[in-house]
C-alpha cells in the first residue's frame, strides 16, 4: 500500500470537537500506527470495518461531468469523527485506514479538456491507474477479513472495489447500486459512467442489480444491452416506483436482494440519485434521503454484504454554508451500516 496517505490519531484529534461528558467516534476509532505493517495491523485488528478515502474526480472529468467529488472524504471524515459513541453504535467497531493518494493523478488531469480528443484518452488513462490502486487497497482489505467503506470520488471506482473484492474472494461478486444511472456504458476508455460495463466485461461481476434508474437519463442503447443479458443484469426505474407507482419500494427492495444475495456483493451508493444534494450530476426529482438510509440498512443486514462505496456526492459545489451535510449525510449511511450487521459479528 505504497500510495497510502494514513490517517494519523492527531488527524483524528483535529476534526473532533472535544465535550465534557461526551464520548464522540473519534476518540475510539482506530487509526493505522506509525511504523508498522499496514497488512499485519489490519489481519491482528479487531475492528471489523476500514475506511477508505478516494478523493478524486478524474472518472468524472473523464465522463464529462463536473469536479468536485474529491471533496467529500475531508466532509466525510469530519462529520463521522463527531458522532456519539454509544450503545447503538460504537467507533470502536472503525478503522480509519486514511486515504489513497491520487494527487499526481489530478494534477494531471486539472487541465485537460473533454471536447479534446486527445484530452479524453488521457483522461481514461488516468482513471486506469487509479482502477489499479483502489483494486490492491481493495483487495488487500478483503483479504485481511476486513470489510471497506469507500468514501468519495468518482463511480468510476466501482470497477476497482468489484474487482478488488472478487480478487480478494478468489472469485466474481454481485452488486447493487443505488443509482439514477445504470453507470453501464459502452466500453470506450475509462470513465464514470463504466465501471461496472468494464468489470462485468472482464468477468469480475458476476450479477448486477441497478435501482431507481431515472428513464429520462437512461439512452436507448444502455436499454437495449440491458436487455440482452437480463438473467445477469437487472434493473427497476425510479419512474415506475415513485411517480407512476406500479412497483413497490419495499417490495423492490426484496427483488434486488433475491437477484444478487447467493453471492458476496457490493453495495454501491450514488448520491445523484438523491434530490438537491450536490453532486456531478444533481438532480430535482429522486429517492428521500430515509429511503436511501432504509436501502443501506436492508441491504447490509445480509451476511453476503462484502463492502459499502458511497461516491459522487461534491461538497464544493453546493452553498458553502451546506457544505458539511454530505459529510453528514454519509455519515448517517455508514452508522446505518455498521449498525445492520450486529447481529452477524
Amino acid at each position: 500500500m505504497e500510495r497510502l496517505i494514513p490517517f494519523s490519531i492527531t488527524d483524528l484529534a483535529k476534526v473532533t470537537n472535544h465535550r465534557s461528558g461526551e464520548v464522540k467516534f473519534g476518540e475510539k476509532m482506530i487509526t493505522f500506527p506509525k511504523g508498522e505493517n499496514c497488512i499485519d495491523f489490519l489481519k491482528n485488528c479487531e475492528a471489523k470495518y476500514v475506511i477508505l478515502g478516494i478523493p478524486e474526480d478524474v472518472g468524472i472529468r473523464a465522463n464529462f461531468g463536473r469536479p468536485g467529488a474529491a471533496s467529500a472524504w475531508k466532509s466525510a471524515i469530519s462529520s463521522i469523527a463527531n458522532i456519539q459513541h454509544n450503545r447503538f453504535c460504537k467507533g470502536s467497531q472503525i478503522i480509519v485506514l486514511g486515504t489513497i493518494d491520487i494527487s499526481e493523478e489530478m494534477e494531471l488531469a486539472k487541465d485537460l479538456d473533454f471536447h479534446k480528443t486527445a484530452d479524453r484518452k488521457l483522461l481514461s488513462d488516468l482513471v486506469h491507474k487509479i482502477d489499479k490502486e483502489v483494486v490492491h487497497f481493495v483487495s488487500c482489505i478483503i483479504k485481511c477479513g476486513k470489510i471497506p467503506i469507500i468514501i468519495g470520488g468518482g463511480h468510476n471506482n466501482a470497477y476497482g472495489n468489484i474487482k478488488g473484492t472478487a480478487l480478494g474472494l478468489g472469485k466474481p461478486i454481485n452488486a447493487v447500486n443505488f443509482d439514477a444511472h445504470s453507470d453501464f456504458r459502452i466500453l470506450e476508455g475509462r470513465h464514470s459512467g463504466n465501471g461496472f460495463s468494464y468489470a462485468y466485461e472482464e468477468g469480475f461481476l458476476k450479477k448486477y442489480f441497478i435501482f431507481g434508474l431515472h428513464e429520462n437519463y437512461t439512452s436507448k442503447n444502455v436499454l437495449d444491452n440491458l436487455k440482452k443479458i437480463e438473467d445477469r443484469v437487472c434493473f427497476n426505474t425510479y419512474d415506475e416506483i415513485k411517480v407512476r407507482q406500479q412497483k413497490n419500494f419495499q417490495q423492490e427492495l426484496n427483488t434486488a436482494l433475491d437477484f444478487v444475495k447467493n453471492d458476496a456483493f457490493g453495495i454501491e451508493i450514488d448520491l445523484d440519485a438523491l434530490p438537491n444534494i450536490a453532486t456531478s450530476a444533481m438532480t430535482m426529482s429522486g429517492f428521500s434521503v430515509e429511503e436511501l438510509r432504509q436501502f443501506v440498512y436492508f441491504f447490509g443486514k445480509n451476511k453476503n454484504a462484502a463492502y459499502l462505496h458511497i461516491c459522487e456526492g461534491a461538497p464544493e459545489l453546493g452553498e458553502e454554508k451546506n457544505n458539511h451535510l454530505i459529510g453528514k449525510l454519509i455519515g448517517y449511511l455508514v452508522t446505518d451500516f455498521i449498525k445492520s450487521r450486529k447481529e452477524l459479528l
